[in-house]
């Protein structure tokens, strides 16, 4: 009996029932046997060597594709965990799962991990790797999986939680073993642990099981691993540069803002620097939404309960929601975690027509969400920041070329910040948590991946991961370093609509209700500072730059010149600095390189008597003398203009 295999140029090929994917890998060539660590049978990923027992799509997965370093670092993992249980008698093991660019294993020993103890477990998972122990899956009733996991309450209560899902008795779980370590698992995993040829523990750290401070707190070993150890190195190299990066960093050494412990977690405060730099961004973001057929709002910070019960955030948000506060005689408030109802109360405040639509709301609105102290990380993860937030209010057979001039908007706007580089994700509907009728989830979604055909941006379905209400796309850009980040949605609503009962009238004069847009595009004005000036390393165009011309004069007799200087760049629209300093001009210069400011022009006796100037530009080497005073002025006005 054979099974009949299609695999990705479209050939079909014909194998014995029970062969393993490492026996397709083989048939088509050694090199790829050599790097596959999995297939993928209709979309399912297996390990290499299950044996398959189907007709369907297949494709091999190699070590150096993302799907690769998935099965790699998942493996990783479990040489973790093995070496941990080695290592410390007694010790208990929670979860393990691959993350972006490693992998992570909770345990708890009954003290934290010491720098020490990641080199002995290190040292201890090069021998299993040395070793080249096999990975074997097995299936095993729920009965017998928390017989054999009755020492380890984590994992027994994982088994317990698939028996309440699935109905006792009426399902298996899935275990791997390699010499004596056991592990409850779904897998997959590379053959064997010989397979790991570039592995690395990076720090440990506290973390509440289940995210949930309640609960016991364990200890978290983060590592990393990849196909080679050229991979790693470069993987290693990439972290050096992001830590020379981090924004809290450079937000301090540039003098931009600052998180004093005096706010609480989570809050800054903008020093004068980083708030011309966020002026820059929000008076782009102003300017470009209003030549862009947009209407700009303003709503409040607080609103009564009422409002928050309606819009459903009550229900399904109140966590991320700071506590109420009581006024009027016992009337609760909250501040705003969202601007979206406001903006809904701003379409419903009088009749629309469908000549009105489409309706595109835009404010720079502060929100704040109750966001837990683990997770917030400077401006990237804020309890308070302002969205460039939108909500468009369009008809059913306006939507999909909304949808379209909004993926344009977007993609306009990143890219006059200085991203070149997308992905998207397509989130799509989850049939049993989801509302709205067939056809406008179905309309939706196929507007939604037209936009993103037609823009000709790649990207990946997340079939099922779409909120309840509506289908989305999240944009993600690729820095300066290769990291990727998420910054833009497109989110359609079904419910808030309905919730409010929003209508419009048709040209049939018919009542009609409308769908509703979410659009953040920067995301927040913090997080995309943050992400600027990691993109940057701080060394921000010219048009952002808060400093944007710096002038050194030689000596004390030249400062009357550079101040005259200075007054014709500021009409002409340039944010200068004369550094007067009682420096020499060399250390003068090397704070303003040191700053990064995009311009320095020296002035000496020359200059004074011939009106004109030395010219430095960051991205040059040298500096250009005599260049009459007018030709500089244009030539940086010129530079500094914002996009547009």
């Amino acid at each position: 009996m054979s099974i009949q295999l299609t695999l990705p140029d479209g050939s079909v090929r014909s194998y014995e029932d029970g062969a393993t994917g490492l026996d397709v890998a083989t048939s088509i060539g050694a090199g790829l046997a050599r790097a596959a660590v999995a297939v993928t049978l209709d979309g399912e990923t297996l390990d290499l060597n299950r044996p398959l027992d189907h007709d369907g799509a297949l494709s091999v997965v190699t070590e150096n594709t993302e799907e690769g370093r998935f099965v790699l670092r998942h493996s990783a993992a479990h040489v973790m965990a093995q070496a941990v249980l080695d290592l410390y008698p007694g010790a208990t093991y929670a979860i393990g799962p691959p993350i972006t660019d490693g992998f992570y294993y909770d345990f708890d020993i009954g003290r934290p991990f010491t720098p020490e103890d990641l080199d002995r477990i290190e040292a201890r998972m090069e021998e299993i790797i040395e070793i080249d122990q096999s990975f074997v899956r097995e299936s095993l009733s729920i009965d017998d999986a928390l017989e054999m996991f009755s020492d380890h309450p984590f994992k027994s209560e994982i088994i317990r939680g698939v028996d309440e899902a699935e109905g006792a008795g009426e399902n298996e779980v899935s275990i791997y073993r390699n010499d004596a370590f056991v592990d409850l698992c779904r897998g997959p995993h590379v053959p064997s642990t010989g397979r790991l040829k570039a592995v690395k523990l990076m720090r440990s750290a506290g973390a509440y099981w289940r995210g949930d401070e309640n609960k016991p707190q364990l200890q978290r070993i983060y590592g990393t691993a990849w196909e080679d150890r050229k991979a790693l190195r470069k993987y290693l190299n990439r972290l050096e540069e992001a830590a020379k990066r981090d924004h809290r960093k450079l937000g301090t050494k540039l003098d931009l803002y600052s998180f004093p412990s005096d706010l609480g977690s989570g809050l800054a405060v903008w020093h004068p620097k980083g708030g011309l730099l966020r002026k820059e961004i929000e008076d782009y973001s102003r300017r470009t939404h209003l030549a862009n057929g947009y209407e700009y709002v303003v709503s409040p910070h607080v609103a009564k309960a009422d409002l928050w019960e309606t819009s459903g955030h009550l229900q399904f948000y109140a966590e991320g929601m700071y506590p109420a506060m009581e006024l009027d005689g016992g009337q609760q408030y909250y501040v705003k975690p969202m601007n979206c109802p406001f903006h809904i109360l701003i379409y419903k405040s009088r009749s629309r027509s469908y000549r009105e639509l489409p309706l595109r709301l835009f404010e720079l609105g502060t929100v704040y969400r109750y966001e837990r102290s683990g997770v917030v990380h400077g401006l990237l993860r804020a309890r308070g920041f302002t969205q460039d937030d939108s909500h468009i209010f369009t008809t059913f057979e306006q939507m999909p070329g909304e949808l379209q001039s909004l993926l344009d908007f977007v993609l306009m706007v990143l890219r006059d910040f200085g991203f070149e580089e997308f992905e998207a994700d397509l989130s799509t509907r989850d049939p049993e948590k989801s509302i709205g009728s067939d056809e406008l989830w179905e309309v939706a979604e196929a507007a939604l991946a037209k936009a993103l055909e037609t823009a000709e941006l790649p990207y990946q379905m997340a079939h099922g991961e779409g909120s309840f209400y509506g289908p989305k796309i999240d944009i993600h850009v690729k820095d300066a370093i290769g990291r990727r980040w998420q910054l833009s949605t497109i989110q359609l609503d079904f419910a808030q609509p309905e919730n409010f009962k929003l209508t419009y009238t048709s040209s049939e004069n018919v009542r009609e209700r409308p769908v509703m847009i979410h659009r953040a595009l920067l995301g927040s004005v913090e997080r995309f500072v943050a992400v600027l000036v990691e993109h940057y390393a701080g060394a921000f165009p010219a048009w952002l730059a808060p400093v944007q011309v710096t002038i050194v004069p030689v000596a004390d007799r030249h400062e009357d010149y550079a101040f005259e200087v200075a007054g014709d760049l500021k009409e002409a629209g340039v944010r200068v600095e004369v550094d007067t300093a009682d420096e020499t001009v060399g250390e003068k210069i090397r704070r303003a390189i040191t700053q990064k400011h995009p311009a320095i022009l020296v002035v000496g006796d020359r200059d004074v008597e011939d009106r004109t100037v030395g010219l430095r530009l960051r991205e040059d080497e040298g500096e250009q003398r005599g260049i009459p005073l007018g030709e500089a002025v244009a030539r940086l006005a010129e530079r500094s203009a914002p996009p547009r």
